[in-house]
């Protein structure tokens, strides 16, 4: 094994990694090794570039913080994640549509009851949220857990905001007996990801923008179903045609109504105009997404 150049270095690489005792390693990094390397032939890679691409990912790590992943960042302005979502996603009728994650979930969110306004009182357009959470099949799922998450109204999570004290806009929840649930919020804003780091280099060196629709985030799970993850996006924002993450489904495009001073569905009395979020979650059953993974 010597005396390798750029027609025979790929089958020697491929000749080392034979003997990897896992099936599904094997063909992953068999097959990373063949398109990294077609890549690089692809487009006679430099070494000012080689070395720019390992500075540009050491710089990446680099930021990433308990606040801030910015290697989902970058998967996510690739198309990499909505990708990966697709191909293990596939949908049967009766579910909602699932998207992206992205860079702002936080694990073990606050928990509250069903009615509680997870905005905490900070300034916005107040927004009733309500819903049903159900199988496929429309069978009710009671007391299903739901994650949601959202920015504030000058495009803001509280993970980046030093101000907060205590995590806003975002929570967990459970649905009741019937698989109902509603909770109060504000109107959420459109948003630019993170720009001051390496994806935002990224995004500035080939002319794209930072900037995401407005949208609530869900994730959602019950026994015996497969975890819902997926936003729900404003209707009319101007950014549903060029999300910088690939994220937007027609199917997730919801009316989010003006409401008139009154009295909301929980009786709240409202003094001012306010606004309404109706939707209906449909969960995958385990059942079949053990069968199309067959």
């Amino acid at each position: 094994m010597r005396d390798f150049d750029e027609t025979n270095i790929t089958e020697a690489v491929l000749e080392q990694f034979k003997n990897t005792p896992n099936p599904r390693l094997k063909t992953v990094i068999s097959s990373l090794v063949r398109h990294l390397h077609d890549f690089a032939r692809d487009v006679d890679l430099t070494f000012d570039e080689w070395n720019y691409a390992i500075n540009f990912l050491t710089r990446t790590g680099q930021i990433c913080s308990s606040a801030r992943q910015e290697f989902i960042l970058l998967s996510d302005v690739m198309g990499v994640s909505m990708l990966v979502d697709a191909i293990n996603h596939r949908m049967p009728e009766g579910t909602t549509a699932t998207t992206v994650l992205g860079p702002f979930y936080v694990e073990n969110p606050p928990e509250f009851p069903l009615g509680f306004d997870i905005s905490r009182g900070i300034k916005g357009e107040r927004l009733f949220v309500e819903g049903t959470v159900t199988s496929a099949s429309g069978e009710r799922l009671g007391n299903a857990e739901i994650d949601v998450w959202q920015s504030d109204t000058d495009g803001y999570y509280d993970v980046q905001r030093s101000d907060l004290s205590e995590p806003t806009l975002r929570g967990r929840l459970h649905a009741d007996s019937q698989g109902r649930f509603h909770f109060w919020s504000i109107l959420p804003s459109p948003y630019s990801i993170p720009y001051d780091g390496p994806v935002g280099d990224l995004l500035k060196a080939t002319a794209r923008h930072p900037w995401r629709p407005a949208h609530l985030h869900f994730m959602i799970s019950a026994p015996g179903h497969e975890k819902l993850v997926t936003h729900l996006f404003v209707r009319g924002d101007q950014y549903l045609d060029s999300d910088a993450v690939f994220g937007v489904k027609n199917s997730l495009i919801q009316d989010f109504t003006l409401q008139p001073a009154g009295v909301a569905p929980d009786g709240k009395k409202m003094s001012g105009p306010w606004r309404k979020l109706v939707y209906h979650f449909g969960l995958k059953p385990v059942a079949v997404a053990a069968a199309q993974a067959r």
